[in-house]
């Protein structure tokens, strides 16, 4: 079942913030306190789409700053990277 469940939620202040209260849409993508999200913001459209992250443990000998070394090769390169594996 792939449904779209549409709610309405007013901007509410959290402190400094502002942010929403959406509590049952979370918990249907299966997300609980703590969980990590990605999201992503469409300014033309005025979208926000938040997804659960895909958890991932580095392997035995691979350092976080490893991974955060080749993160910036990647987004340095990823024009490149695109054209060789379209190719």
């Amino acid at each position: 079942m792939n449904r779209v469940i549409e709610m309405e939620r007013k901007v509410t202040k959290f402190g400094n913030s502002l942010g929403l209260t959406m509590t049952d849409a979370l918990k249907q993508i299966g997300l609980d306190l703590g969980d990590s999200v990605s999201i992503d913001v469409n300014q033309s459209t005025g979208e926000i789409i938040i997804r659960k992250s895909k958890k991932v443990s580095l392997p035995n000998g691979l350092s976080e700053d490893f991974m955060d070394a080749l993160a910036d090769v990647i987004d340095e390169y990823d024009q490149t990277l695109q054209g060789l594996k379209d190719r």
